[in-house]
C-alpha cells in the first residue's frame, strides 16, 4: 500500500502531561504518514510542569526533534496555544523548532493561516486566572476518571461545552482571515473538529488528541481533509509512571543542551 504524501499535516491540543493525552496514538499517526510540513497547532502541552510527562510523551517530543532535523527535509512549525504560554524559548531549544503566534504559507496559489484560536475566545483572553482554575479542576477530574467511562465522557465534553464556544471561535477566526487576506484559516483550541465556509473563506478546526475521536487535518492538491484516528486500546496508558527519564527523555534534553535530569524537573526550576 502506498502511503499518501501530503503537503501539510496539522494536529493540535495533544496536552502532553494530561492523563487523557493520546500521545502514543499521535506518534503512530505521524510515523505512518508522509508529509512535507507539520504544524503543531497549539496546546501541545497541558501546562509548564515537565514532571507530568510520561514516557510516551517524551517519545513524542523525541520524534518531533528528529523530524525537525534538516536532513529529513520536513518543515516543523509550532504555533503557540494558551496552554503553551511561556514555553516559546524552551520549545525552540528542546525540540529544535521555531514557535509562532500565527503562521502563514501559500500552497497551490491559496493563502493559508494557522493560529491556535484562543485569541477569539473571550473567556480565556479576559479571564486567564479563572481559565487556570478550570484547568486545575480538569486535571483533578482526570486523575479520578481513570477506568471510569462515565467521567471520561464528561471530560471529553468539558472543554468544548463549558469553556469554549466553537461557533464564536470560528466567526472570530474567519474575520481575522479576512483581515489577513487568507483564503483558509486553521485553528485548534475548541477540541471540536469542524469545517465552516463563509463567503470565500474556509475555516477548519483540527480537533484534539484528548478524546476518543482524535482528529487531524491534511492538505494536498485535492484540498483539505479532516481525519479521525481509529481507536487503539493502549494508546493512553494510565498505568505508566510519570516522569520516568527513559532514553527518549534523555535524548531530548541532552540534544537541547540541558541537564539529563531535566526530564524530572518543572520548567520553572
Amino acid at each position: 500500500m502506498t502511503t499518501p504524501c501530503y503537503d501539510t499535516v496539522i494536529l493540535s491540543d495533544l496536552h502532553l502531561g494530561s492523563e487523557v493525552s493520546r500521545a502514543k496514538a499521535a506518534l503512530e499517526m505521524l510515523r505512518a504518514t508522509s508529509f512535507r510540513r507539520l504544524i503543531l497547532l497549539g496546546d501541545i502541552f497541558s501546562d509548564l510542569n515537565f514532571r507530568r510527562l510520561k514516557k510516551e510523551h517524551w517519545h513524542f517530543l523525541s520524534y518531533i526533534r528528529k523530524l525537525s532535523n534538516p536532513k529529513r527535509e520536513v518543515e516543523v512549525v509550532w504555533v503557540e496555544g494558551n496552554h503553551d504560554y511561556g514555553l516559546t524559548d524552551v520549545m525552540s531549544h528542546l525540540v529544535g523548532v521555531d514557535v509562532y503566534q500565527e503562521y502563514e504559507w501559500t500552497f497551490c496559489g491559496i493563502r493559508h493561516l494557522a493560529i491556535h484560536g484562543h485569541q477569539f475566545d473571550r473567556f480565556v483572553v479576559n479571564n486567564r486566572f479563572l481559565s487556570n482554575v478550570f484547568t486545575a479542576f480538569h486535571h483533578s477530574l482526570q486523575k479520578l476518571s481513570l477506568g471510569q467511562n462515565r467521567i471520561v465522557g464528561f471530560l471529553e465534553r468539558f472543554d468544548t461545552v463549558w469553556l469554549r464556544l466553537s461557533s464564536k471561535v470560528a466567526s472570530g477566526a474567519i474575520a481575522h482571515a479576512g483581515e489577513k487576506a487568507a483564503d483558509r484559516i486553521f485553528c485548534g483550541h475548541t477540541h471540536e473538529a469542524m469545517r465552516v465556509q463563509r463567503n470565500s473563506i474556509e475555516y477548519f478546526n483540527s480537533g484534539s488528541w484528548t478524546q476518543e475521536s482524535a482528529t487531524y487535518v491534511t492538505i494536498d492538491e485535492e484540498g483539505v481533509q479532516i481525519h479521525e484516528y481509529s481507536k487503539r486500546a493502549d494508546d493512553c496508558d494510565p498505568g505508566e509512571e510519570r516522569g520516568e527519564a527513559d532514553s527518549s527523555a534523555i535524548d531530548v534534553v541532552s540534544s537541547a543542551g540541558l541537564r539529563a535530569d531535566a526530564a524530572h524537573e518543572s520548567v520553572y526550576s
